[in-house]
């Protein structure tokens, strides 16, 4: 996920997605060392994803006034 995307998404979210990085870390690097698998590529990725949205949320916890402010979601009409 690009940092610009990231930006965008509000920190409590932001914790839940970096959570569960973590936790398909653990199980892909589990996987690995059961040889089940040739993830090498996509633990990488995991871990740079989840690298940026610890550097985001820290960011922000170092200067609050320039986070985003959560942005309403539009609802949808129902018939």
């Amino acid at each position: 996920m690009r940092a610009d995307k990231v930006r965008e998404i509000d920190s409590a979210e932001l914790q839940r997605q970096s959570q569960d990085l973590r936790e398909q870390a653990f199980r892909l690097r589990f996987q690995l060392t059961m040889g089940q698998t040739d993830g090498i590529k996509k633990l990488r990725a995991i871990k740079k994803d989840r690298a940026r949205m610890l550097t985001i949320l820290r960011d922000r916890e170092l200067h609050p006034d320039t986070a985003p402010e959560p942005v309403a979601k539009k609802k949808k009409k129902g018939k």
